[in-house]
């Protein structure tokens, strides 16, 4: 019974977190310098509830942080890096990381403290991003002379402008397509 009792409350106090965590980057995307009574408002949650879970608001940005990159790494797990046809993984990254970075824009464009968590998950997404495209670049899909760090820069900007500029609603396949389409072909006629 008293374990029983233990996952209950472990989930629950999970689902507390998230629902702080979801209404922080909702309230803070609209308004940065939102307090935590905001935030708590917005969950449904007491203020108490927020201070018992994050000791301030610094905590509270952090753990945001983490949870947006968390997020992050297993929308680029979830495309298969390593096992998926290079092309094949290139979509489904880009579709995945589309809808995350589309939903935690806040949090994912907080500058992570170096030693944090939130900073080494971004590094290994780089990494494993210029993974993926050593991969392409393998099946003649990326010239062999290119830069894949530079490369994984042009990729990560074309993402970017897609989420700046895609408000008509088009699905994240579709733009995912079209981001792919141009890191590989340019804007050039086809030949």
């Amino acid at each position: 019974m008293g374990e029983t009792a233990g996952r209950s409350l472990r989930a629950d106090a999970e689902r507390s977190v998230r629902a702080i965590l979801e209404a922080a980057e909702r309230v803070l995307a609209e308004e940065p310098g939102a307090s935590m009574e905001q935030i708590a408002a917005a969950a449904g949650v007491a203020r108490t509830t927020i201070h018992r879970r994050f000791a301030h608001r610094q905590a509270l940005i952090e753990a945001l942080a983490t949870s947006a990159a968390r997020q992050l790494a297993r929308a680029v797990d979830d495309g298969r890096p390593d096992t998926a046809p290079p092309l094949v993984a290139m979509h489904r990254i880009t579709a995945n990381v589309l809808q995350v970075k589309s939903a935690w824009a806040f949090a994912l464009e907080l500058p992570a403290d170096p030693d944090s968590e939130a900073a080494a998950l971004h590094q290994e997404i780089a990494r494993r991003c210029v993974a993926v495209l050593k991969r392409a670049q393998d099946d003649k899909l990326i010239d062999e002379a290119a830069d894949l760090d530079w490369v994984r820069r042009v990729y990560y900007a074309l993402i970017g402008e897609s989420l700046r500029g895609n408000t008509d609603g088009t699905d994240p396949d579709t733009v995912a397509a079209r981001v792919i389409d141009t890191l590989l072909h340019g804007c050039g006629p086809r030949t």
